[in-house]
């Protein structure tokens, strides 16, 4: 891959770090939301309904769900990011051949070329 397909690439996962590190952010202030919720009451001045708080322990649960995706989604645009600084990004692990531009643009963290995902799909299922 020439380079300023890779620096295309570069700024694409960049870009897309950027988004992941905001939503990390938003997903972090709504668990400690929660948690401050839950250990301190809400300041309405109104009794917390056991409803409410089942209702915050589950927007909280998914906050921790969403916040997991996220950071292993972050794992793979770092070590995406890696391997185009290694010269390694768009190489197919499996075959060793170049991975179709079409298919980085659509996952831009992926390791794998179609035709090696397809095989590996077929053998698992």
């Amino acid at each position: 891959m020439d380079a300023k397909k890779l620096q295309h690439f570069k700024d694409m996962l960049l870009e897309k770090r950027q988004e992941v590190l905001e939503r990390i952010e938003q997903l972090r202030e709504v668990a400690l939301e929660s948690n401050y919720k839950d250990s301190y009451g809400d300041h309405s001045g109104y009794a917390y309904h056991m409803a409410d708080q089942g209702t915050d322990a589950m927007e909280r649960e998914k906050a921790f769900l969403f916040l997991s995706r996220e950071k292993k989604y972050l794992q793979q645009i770092e070590d995406a990011l890696q391997r185009i600084e290694l010269n390694e990004y768009g190489i197919c692990r499996v075959c060793g051949e170049e991975i179709d531009e079409k298919r980085l643009e659509i996952v831009p963290t992926t390791r794998i070329c179609v035709p090696c995902k397809l095989a590996e799909a077929k053998k698992k299922g």
